[in-house]
């Protein structure tokens, strides 16, 4: 199915993250050829134990199954210092930024997280990108980045096009995401660097972030406290699953765009942009009942659980959204590829692994 990885050098920032160690871990499996040099500041955004989790595992893979090769450095991208000296000492083929401020949220809380890792970091990124071509060098062949499903803020229209104006965000976080495309789309077109930007859509799953919802919810319910379902129930999700994800990206990287002559006779940006979403939006009502359902399955909750009792049906918090629906269709027709992992599948899985790492 993927083809040309071997013998590649990756550049993954953000390496500890949800979507950064899933991936990484899917190319060290499969891959045994491939290096992975992961960058991640390890902050304390959320419990520090989670990322090192993740990494344990990655670092346990690499020197266990004689497979591809993971080195990790701790570090922060805003350091201009810090990613210079990486690519001059690596020197990688393909680069997947995942490193990022995440959250709705908490930008209106602490905004100047979100300015330092999304644009200073990502600034820093292109950069190196850019001179990766110095020398006559071959560079960078492909640099993919994470974008949001935020960047569509209140879009009327559903599903979620990619070629949708998206000049309103209604969170710091979602500007910071759509900054990046311009960002990436203006050097992919002085520099010629290859870049595609990745829209995800509520990405889920074990060893997950624990500031989304599905495992906010999860820890509340299990502690016997309330949980709040926003706009009083009335939001919808495109609840995306991990591996759907990290396969989109896969068959992304394979796939960068390419330098085409316009009808002014001069170069096109090789930038482009897709959706990875499920393509089903699910009503939050509906999906924390699955998530009780499944999380009574596990045993992390009793079988007796008084689900009613437990959640607060309340207005819409500053800065969400309420519907995210993803439009594929460019995805599927250009990579064969449309994400369709279920939702009780999904929360399955991480209802067995929630009681797995929390020894319930």
């Amino acid at each position: 199915m993927h083809t040309g990885f071997n013998n590649k050098t990756f550049l993954l920032t953000g390496s500890s993250g949800f979507i950064g160690a899933s991936l990484s871990k899917r190319l060290l499996l499969e891959f045994p050829e491939v290096t992975i040099i992961g960058i991640d500041s390890m902050n304390d955004y959320y419990d520090v134990r989670l990322k090192e989790y993740r990494l344990s595992g990655l670092q346990t893979i690499a020197s266990e199954k004689n497979t591809g090769s993971f080195q990790f450095q701790k570090g922060n991208i805003a350091d201009k210092a810090t990613v210079t000296e990486l690519f001059r000492k690596y020197q990688p083929d393909i680069v997947v930024n995942l490193a990022a401020q995440a959250g709705v949220r908490y930008s209106i809380a602490n905004p100047d997280a979100y300015i330092e890792s999304n644009l200073i970091g990502f600034y820093n990124i292109l950069e190196a990108c850019r001179h990766s071509y110095d020398d006559g060098k071959t560079g960078v062949q492909h640099l993919v980045y994470a974008s949001s499903s935020s960047v569509y803020g209140s879009n009327k229209k559903v599903p979620y096009s990619v070629e949708d104006k998206v000049d309103n965000p209604v969170s710091l976080y979602a500007a910071t995401k759509k900054s990046n495309e311009l960002l990436a789309h203006a050097y992919s077109k002085l520099y010629n660097i290859p870049s595609t930007g990745l829209r995800f859509f509520t990405v889920y799953g074990p060893a997950g972030r624990p500031d989304m919802a599905y495992f906010g919810f999860a820890d509340k319910l299990r502690a016997g406290k309330k949980i709040q379902i926003f706009n009083y129930g009335n939001c919808q999700r495109d609840f995306t699953y991990i591996d759907d994800i990290v396969e989109g990206i896969l068959r992304v990287i394979q796939g960068p765009p390419k330098t085409e002559i316009g009808e002014d006779g001069l170069p096109s940006a090789p930038h482009a942009v897709y959706n990875i979403g499920n393509h089903q939006p699910v009503n939050l009502l509906e999906f924390v009942e699955i998530l009780q359902q499944e999380l009574i399955r596990a045993e992390v909750l009793p079988q007796d659980y008084n689900f009613e009792a437990h959640k607060e049906l309340v207005p819409m918090q500053l800065g969400d959204v309420p519907i995210t629906y993803a439009d594929t269709e460019a995805l599927r027709q250009e990579f064969g590829f449309q994400p369709n992992t279920p939702l009780r599948e999904g929360l399955r899985r991480f209802a067995q692994w929630y009681r797995e790492f929390y020894q319930i």
